[in-house]
């Protein structure tokens, strides 16, 4: 059975907010209602739950987060479920989300990365419904530089319309922008020249396709070998085509990516790739070590394309990558692309 797709969002449409993770401090409030204003001026609906508090490192008791976000994701009336950013223990909601109540409800777009993509992936892996690694609500007013997309094109699109993106070109060179001091800043500071590199040591043309699956590699990385993480068992349910992995490291060292890569491939996350997309990356070096020599050590002899510095992170801008959706990663020439199907 072929991954589930929300419909696409039209306006009117009412989107959720809650924070799984972490919440939104006092001193992050202005971007919080800077965000939903942006949502709202494009004719949606935005209700913000009870958990969002910012005053600890996560927005209420773990039982309160998972009742918010399973009533949220199972409620036809809701048909995007978006958190303000990550965090560091959307972990503690696995075990407690209503996967049985979400798998059957109606298909709802469940949006964002980093710490989400704990929850995100384990969507996906569990139940079959396609979820969305993008840009937060927070990152909501940014402007996506072509030929990227932001979440809500991709959620707007037209049932079966292709989903075209490839290198940016530019990326922030000096981190984040300080919503602090500017909550309303709505473009990024694009000053480093970037593209995308094999990593596998080929140079021939490649046409990869697969079911997309990935994530956070210090979040999802804990999903695996249990329920929540089963590359495999998603393949012979939901991906007889195979599987193209992404995976982006938020902060650590090469040394630590390197085991976290090895961990994924031992637990089967490779065994069915076409392709390994990694994510650009501002995460440190190791001794004598780069990001780049932790993906060759892991990864470099699995047999299939393996493209890192792809606009795909804590780097931003970044593409949005839907998990399930059929994806066709070209390496041609001068053509990088890859072309998403919600088929």
């Amino acid at each position: 059975m072929t991954p589930r797709y929300p419909d696409p969002l039209v306006p009117g449409d009412r989107i959720a907010v809650t924070a799984p993770s972490a919440g939104v401090a006092p001193r992050h409030r202005a971007r919080l209602d800077h965000a939903v204003a942006t949502l709202e001026s494009r004719g949606y609906e935005v209700v913000l739950g009870e958990c969002l508090d910012g005053s600890g490192p996560v927005s209420a008791p773990a039982a309160q987060r998972a009742a918010e976000l399973t009533t949220m994701l199972v409620d036809p009336a809701v048909r995007a479920v978006v958190p303000p950013w990550g965090g560091v223990l959307a972990i503690d909601l696995v075990r407690l989300l209503d996967w049985d109540a979400i798998a059957a409800a109606r298909p709802t777009w469940f949006v964002g990365f980093s710490d989400t993509a704990t929850l995100l992936t384990a969507m996906t892996l569990r139940t079959g419904v396609a979820t969305v690694h993008g840009p937060n609500l927070m990152d909501v007013p940014y402007a996506t530089p072509a030929p990227l997309l932001s979440w809500l094109d991709v959620a707007e699109a037209p049932t079966g319309t292709p989903l075209h993106q490839g290198p940016s070109a530019l990326h922030v060179g000096g981190g984040w922008d300080d919503i602090e001091a500017n909550p309303t800043v709505d473009r990024y500071t694009l000053d480093t020249p970037t593209a995308w590199v094999r990593l596998d040591g080929g140079a021939d043309d490649v046409v990869a396709r697969g079911r997309l699956v990935g994530g956070c590699l210090e979040t999802v990385t804990h999903l695996a070998g249990s329920p929540y993480g089963d590359v495999p068992a998603f393949v012979r349910e939901h991906a007889p085509e195979g599987v193209v992995v992404y995976v982006e490291a938020s902060e650590d060292s090469a040394f630590g990516a390197a085991r976290r890569l090895h961990g994924l491939r031992l637990a089967g996350w490779f065994d069915d790739a076409a392709a390994v997309l990694v994510g650009r990356t501002n995460a440190p070096d190791s001794p004598g070590f780069s990001q780049h020599d932790a993906v060759r050590d892991a990864l470099g002899d699995l047999g299939v394309p393996v493209v890192a510095d792809v606009d795909c992170g804590h780097v931003p801008p970044q593409m949005t990558l839907v998990n399930g959706a059929l994806a066709t990663l070209t390496w041609r020439g001068d053509e990088r692309s890859l072309v998403q199907e919600l088929v």
